[in-house]
């Protein structure tokens, strides 16, 4: 297990601490004076008043930084796939994409995980966008900044100064970065202080007396290891609420996810409310760019981002889990079950289908007026573009158009094939 809100504190106070002596070359002013030297004009450093910082993941560590850097009078604006715009503006961080942020920044620090997306994430294209003599920090992983790229940016002068608490070697073999005068650089301290390990002390004790008492498994290290110690109708039960988030997923297409609400009925998912609940984030979240979602994580992620999740359960002779997104002031609902072992989707925004939709393989969700021609109308236009139909399912008559699901031999390069029969078209594999 780790702790992961354990050293936020620590890790945004570090960050700042950085920022500061970026701009008044503390450490190098004291190395100075050690040496028996009074350079007072070979150190004149800037105010933090009035610059622009731009803070590259706006999670437990970039908002703390935010927060602490505004007392200083700096205007912040941030980067951030996962938290919606509003959620990070009531920070008072100004939301952007990396194109906007990069030439406004003064100073910029990056407070993201590390995986394919974030690697190099500040490289030499995003350093040619900056202001010249722009600073940067990392107290997050080594490798969101490219390291040679960095250093090419010092030589010439692109980028001011960096503050360094991580590496992608650590210890760095290659010395070039910590040698060099303009580069703050510490071993890895982010969490190294009394209260942040007093924390993890007792965060991870409190998580191991759930998991011994069956509780949710937050912050465990090894989810997909864990997930596999579930029993054989667990599998079945995490699958359908992965399979319903991914639906809703498409359902709310681009919009900003605000609130989630998840209602299992019968016996059979009484004991299961937690990690269905987790199961149905992961299917919500998985599409996200930068967002890596488990059952172990996803909770924390969906706090983050704003996102409010609560759950009921209600006694029933059958078995289902309902589930409701808000995106502004559109709602989606989904509806589903395990039937002879597999997810079934029973009803869609409000219809019901005649017959219980497999959720597996590839499927082309849409709604469409009712009609005698419709499947063949459908099948003509997929057949056109080389797919086979393997199934057709189609929701009971209800206010407005119904909703129709159709499984398919393969995904369609582009919906446009069938976009002119249909509405409100999206398809995803399972």
């Amino acid at each position: 297990m780790n702790t992961p809100s354990g050293n936020t504190i620590s890790a945004a106070e570090l960050t700042c601490s950085l920022l500061i002596n970026l701009s008044r070359n503390v450490p190098q002013a004291n190395m100075s004076m050690k040496a028996g030297n009074w350079d007072r004009k070979k150190f004149m450093g800037s105010e933090l008043f009035g610059k622009v910082l731009g803070i590259v993941g706006l999670g437990r560590i970039g908002k703390e930084v935010a927060s602490r850097m505004q007392s200083f009078g700096m205007k912040t604006i941030g980067y951030d796939p996962i938290t919606p715009p509003e959620v990070s503006s009531s920070w008072g961080v100004e939301p952007m994409s990396l194109e906007q942020l990069w030439p406004q920044c003064d100073y910029i620090t990056v407070h993201t995980p590390l995986m394919p997306s974030t690697v190099g994430l500040l490289n030499d294209d995003s350093f040619s966008k900056c202001k010249k003599g722009v600073k940067v920090v990392n107290c997050a992983r080594g490798g969101i900044i490219d390291e040679a790229a960095l250093l090419r940016a010092l030589e010439s002068g692109q980028c001011g100064g960096a503050g360094l608490d991580v590496f992608v070697e650590e210890p760095p073999a290659d010395r070039a970065l910590v040698n060099h005068p303009n580069v703050i650089s510490c071993p890895h301290l982010g969490a190294s202080t009394r209260e942040a390990q007093a924390r993890c002390g007792e965060d991870i004790a409190l998580q191991i007396v759930d998991m011994v008492q069956g509780k949710k498994l937050v912050g465990a290290v090894n989810a997909s290891v864990l997930a596999s110690t579930f029993s054989a109708e667990s599998h079945q039960l995490i699958k359908l609420g992965e399979a319903l988030g991914l639906v809703l997923q498409l359902c709310k297409s681009s919009k900003a996810l605000s609130n989630v609400h998840i209602t299992t009925q019968g016996d059979a998912m009484k004991s299961s409310s937690g990690y269905m609940t987790s199961a149905v984030l992961v299917g919500l979240l998985s599409q996200e760019s930068s967002c890596c979602p488990n059952l172990i994580n996803v909770l924390s992620q969906a706090k983050e981002s704003g996102v409010s999740v609560t759950q009921s359960h209600c006694e029933s002779e059958g078995t289902s889990c309902a589930v409701e997104i808000l995106t502004g002031d559109c709602s989606y609902k989904a509806v589903g079950s395990v039937q002879g072992g597999a997810p079934v989707l029973l009803g869609l925004n409000g219809f019901m289908f005649r017959q219980p939709v497999a959720l597996t393989g590839n499927l082309i969700i849409f709604k469409a007026a009712a009609g005698p021609q419709l499947l063949s109308s459908v099948a003509g236009l997929l057949a056109t573009a080389g797919v086979e139909v393997l199934s057709f399912s189609a929701s009971a008559d209800g206010a407005g158009d119904p909703w129709f699901c159709v499984g398919v031999s393969s995904l369609l390069p582009s919906l446009d094939v069938v976009k002119s029969s249909v509405q409100d078209v999206a398809q995803l594999s399972i």
